[in-house]
């Protein structure tokens, strides 16, 4: 939502909302630019009349989200600004994401096999095919001249850090989830793309891409990974934008259907990737620096004053006056041994695993146990063929064991 343009396929908030009450950080970055990163977004929206300023105004910041790793970068004290290295001389701006492009173009076993040159304990921790990670741990240290790890052990041994990153910087800080079942939800998300096709997606999704993207794809330098072109739903277009008017009415009609399709279906997997970053970064988070997370059910949307409007108001009021909410903080049980970034190989798969869950997960998977299963019918099979020749060199050698003519 910071980039110009595409008010609908991302979801702006209207201009008759934005009236009832100012909103900040919104479409003032241009779609052309690439090299936008949360390190630029948390800068802006913490200090420059932002967060700060609103604190001193006497009124309450409140952040609507959204993007998770955005999100992040507000709370807690986890990012590392490259911009500025250690020597004091400073980079020109997009010198620093360009490198971290220019870093992903390599082979990801390449670049595992320099970040494990210059930063062992976290190439360990991070997965070869994870590209844009390795990536981004190399930039670190390429810039800084410090390991990302040493780093990432700096920020979590501050006070108030914990295992996952460092101190929260705004102590007095409580969240507000919505969730609902998931049913209702999937419902709702198929409906707004509905409601989103309704308002004229398809109009600006065609002005957009032939002011900005239809020259990049007709010189073939398309990029969806970066800036606003990775924004969900202009990509799930993509063939239907490029045929249209180069094909048959049918065949454009089966390419927006299919672009629709893949909207909603993108749509519902982010959601879900949303609730699971909540339980794992919130619910799950060790240490004390995690802020209490109220939850407000929303499936029912007829119930929205009684199930979420009027709890809300009460949990915020209670903070406000420093009282204790009446409801009670979303608790979740979590294994404070658990390693998150643990790697180990499977051998059966030839596979790279990072996390313990997901070890976990992966020895339980049908795919695991299919290879699991393959294996050893192969290693039974082996056994028995080296069993029978054993058995028929007996047979056929003579009483002294000496081999028969």
């Amino acid at each position: 939502q910071v980039y110009q343009g595409l008010d609908i396929i991302t979801n702006k908030v209207s201009a008759q909302e934005q009236r009832l009450c100012r909103h900040h950080m919104i479409s003032f970055v241009d779609p052309l630019v690439s090299n936008y990163t949360v390190v630029d977004f948390r800068d802006k929206a913490e200090a420059l009349s932002h967060i700060d300023d609103i604190f001193a105004r006497d009124k309450i910041p409140i952040v609507v989200g959204g993007t998770n790793y955005y999100i992040e970068s507000l709370l807690w004290k986890v990012l590392i600004n490259t911009k500025v290295p250690s020597g004091g001389l400073r980079i020109p701006p997009g010198k620093v994401t360009d490198r971290k492009v220019e870093l992903e173009q390599l082979d990801g076993v390449e670049l595992h096999r320099r970040l494990s040159q210059v930063d062992p304990e976290m190439a360990a921790k991070l997965h070869p095919n994870d590209k844009r990670k390795v990536a981004r741990s190399l930039q670190v240290f390429e810039e800084t001249g410090i390991p990302h790890s040493e780093i990432l052990h700096q920020q979590q041994e501050e006070e108030g850090g914990g295992p996952l990153g460092g101190p929260l910087k705004y102590p007095h800080s409580c969240i507000l989830w919505l969730h609902a079942d998931q049913a209702a939800l999937d419902q709702r998300l198929e409906k707004r793309v509905d409601d989103m096709l309704a308002a004229g997606l398809l109009e600006e999704l065609r002005d957009f891409h032939r002011r900005y993207n239809q020259e990049k794809v007709a010189e073939n330098r398309q990029d969806y990974q970066h800036g606003i072109f990775q924004s969900i739903g202009f990509k799930e277009f993509h063939d239907y934008l490029i045929s249209e008017g180069n094909c048959s009415p049918e065949t454009s009609a089966l390419l927006l259907q299919k672009g629709i399709q893949a909207l909603k279906q993108v749509t519902k997997r982010y959601a879900r990737r949303q609730n699971k970053w909540v339980r794992n970064r919130f619910l799950r988070r060790p240490g004390p620096n995690v802020p209490p997370v109220y939850g407000l059910e929303v499936s029912d949307l007829l119930r929205w004053e009684e199930d979420v409007l009027k709890p809300a108001l009460e949990i915020v009021e209670s903070f406000i006056q420093g009282r204790e909410p009446p409801a009670e903080p979303v608790k979740m049980e979590y294994d404070v041994k658990e390693n998150k970034r643990s790697h180990r190989v499977c051998e059966v798969c030839d596979r790279v695993i990072i996390g313990d869950r997901e070890w976990a997960a992966h020895t339980r998977s049908k795919s695991h146990l299919h290879h699991l299963k393959k294996r050893r019918k192969l290693e039974a099979a082996s056994r028995a063929a080296e069993t029978e020749g054993d058995s028929g060199d007996a047979e056929t050698s003579g009483e002294d064991g000496s081999l028969p003519v």
